[in-house]
């Protein structure tokens, strides 16, 4: 059989033998359990047996039901041990001939600690009771004068400050209004650590703070108020010789708590010959926590969005450097036709081309490559390739030499899962010829006039892989009207909403389809077939296009 430690608002605790199937506990006097709580419906809840197990349902209470301070919205089993919570009254379930628990935990006598969800504190900081409930009209003048006190703490809060200031500015508030000796704002780091971000008086050192786990657990992860009435009186805090040889006696706790969860906590503490706290003060002070963690939660998003601007506009300085690494103009080689272009995915690109002469326009090179990875990190090592192969190129070098040397480089100084594809090609105007080399990097078409294509495949491993990789080159005659497209894969790996590539035979297919037609004609023609293959699916690497045409 069950009994009920049931501990009203006022009066006494008592208890209650479970001895029928059904139980109804309310305000009213015609109630099977009637508890002396003002706020309590006068049938607030039931408790019923359901085969083996006994299940509490509330009654449809304008305060609600609670169970281990989670709301009853059906009806919900409850075993000894558990606490339900009806407005500001306790009911301890128990085995009938069960002693009373001990201190040890959160199910200790009233008189020593309580525990209440701040949500439920908060709401009833809000209702207003009728008159019957409240004849004299004092629990309306104890509203108004909270509501005046959390609207000048409003004000107080409202400015724009700083993280640190905003929390000395609410323990000096708390300070003012609840008069306590020590107080600490504790915060919730990313990792769950908690950790004091603010206290009064400043530099208290951890041993003049000791918080109890349990505490902690109570008030953070479930977010319930918790008043300490007498500390002395709870074993939770036997081990914190340094509060109670201070002499402190009384402490309240509230989380800090917004509708995206719990950021931490308020902690009070205070001699009984400077004041015990009382279940008023324990309202108050969860209700300045609310306010307290919607200033510290804006602060936070205000943070943010600086942050994000921040990087922001270090994203568009990238950016910038690095447009003015990518030629903007592309040089004019008599009897052939060139074109280049980048499309970034996320601002700055892990991209890079280059279109330049050599050897006093005897040569042209064509370079393409794509580094591992995306956004600003991708664009400082394709910034630092930038750097390294552009002596070699200018000095004349073939394509196998240009990447042995760039790979060696790349080797030595970046982090392994760093590397690059690449793909250079020198054209010999006069001879019309083209010699690559290709470091890993997707097969380049070359569409010919006479309808048949060549892929210009890898002729070594992607650069900064190994110390020492070795680069083989090939050489091309090019006839009138063929094609070279060099690319990267953010092109043939766009997806379509079923996870389908664009591919390398469809961008053959639009190549060959349009070859008659200008090469930035081409390319807009790729550009709107990319859009219309992806419908909407965000493209997830940058979009890079060289092409070479040798005039009819």
């Amino acid at each position: 059989m069950l009994k009920l430690q049931v501990t009203p608002s006022q009066g006494p605790s008592f208890e209650v033998a479970v001895d029928r199937d059904q139980m109804v506990i309310g305000r009213s006097m015609s109630s099977d359990v009637a508890i002396n709580d003002r706020f309590l419906s006068r049938h607030h809840a039931r408790l019923h047996r359901a085969g083996e197990s006994w299940l509490i349902e509330d009654l449809g209470s304008r305060n609600g039901t609670f169970v281990n301070g989670a709301r009853v919205d059906f009806a919900t089993a409850v075993h000894p041990g558990d606490m339900i919570t009806m407005s500001a009254s306790v009911i301890r379930v128990q085995e009938e001939g069960a002693s009373r628990p001990p201190a040890g935990g959160f199910d200790h006598p009233a008189e020593a600690s309580l525990l209440r969800p701040a949500s439920e504190l908060l709401s009833m900081s809000t209702a207003l009771p009728s008159a019957v409930e409240d004849p004299t009209g004092a629990t309306i003048r104890r509203q108004a004068e909270r509501l005046r006190i959390l609207n000048e703490v409003h004000q107080a809060l409202a400015g724009s400050i700083a993280l640190d200031e905003l929390l000395d500015l609410i323990l000096d508030r708390v300070f003012v209004h609840l008069s306590p000796e020590k107080g600490a704002i504790y915060l919730t780091a990313a990792g769950g650590a908690v950790f004091r971000a603010a206290e009064r008086p400043v530099g208290l050192t951890d041993d003049q703070f000791t918080l109890s786990t349990s505490l902690c657990r109570e008030v953070l992860d479930k977010g319930m108020a918790a008043l300490v009435h007498d500390l002395e009186a709870d074993a939770r805090f036997a081990e914190a010789v340094s509060l109670l040889d201070s002499g402190v006696c009384s402490l309240a706790a509230a989380p800090l708590t917004h509708a995206a969860g719990t950021l931490g906590m308020i902690v009070l503490s205070s001699s009984a010959r400077r004041r015990v706290f009382s279940e008023d003060d324990l309202e108050l002070l969860t209700s300045l926590a609310s306010v307290a963690a919607l200033r510290i939660r804006n602060v936070a998003l205000a943070e943010e969005a600086a942050e994000r601007r921040r990087l922001q506009e270090e994203v568009a300085l990238a950016r910038q450097i690095q447009l003015s690494l990518i030629p903007d103009q592309l040089p004019e080689v008599p009897g052939w036709e060139l074109y280049g272009g980048n499309v970034p995915s996320r601002g700055v690109s892990g991209d890079y081309f280059e279109v330049i002469e050599r050897l006093d326009g005897r040569e042209c090179v064509l370079f393409i490559a794509d580094v591992s990875g995306k956004g600003i990190a991708a664009s400082l090592l394709t910034a630092y390739i930038v750097a390294l192969s552009s002596a070699p190129i200018e000095d004349g070098l073939a394509p196998e030499e240009v990447f042995a040397r760039v790979s060696r480089r790349l080797y030595r100084r970046t982090p392994t899962e760093r590397f690059a594809t690449a793909l250079l090609g020198v054209l010999d105007p006069a001879a019309a010829t083209i010699r690559f080399a290709n470091a890993g990097h997707n097969p380049a078409l070359l569409l010919r006039a006479d309808g048949t294509t060549e892929h210009l495949a890898a002729t070594g491993i992607p650069l900064g892989l190994l110390p020492a990789a070795e680069y083989t080159s090939e050489e091309l005659a090019l006839a009138p009207g063929d094609l070279l497209v060099l690319y990267t894969d953010g092109i043939v790996e766009a997806i379509d909403p079923d996870e389908q590539e664009f591919d390398l035979p469809r961008l053959e297919e639009l190549c060959r389809r349009h070859s008659a037609e200008t090469l930035p004609t081409i390319a807009e023609a790729l550009e709107r077939d990319l859009e219309a293959f992806v419908r909407g699916v965000p493209f997830a690497d940058d979009r890079t296009l060289v092409m070479l045409r040798r005039a009819l």
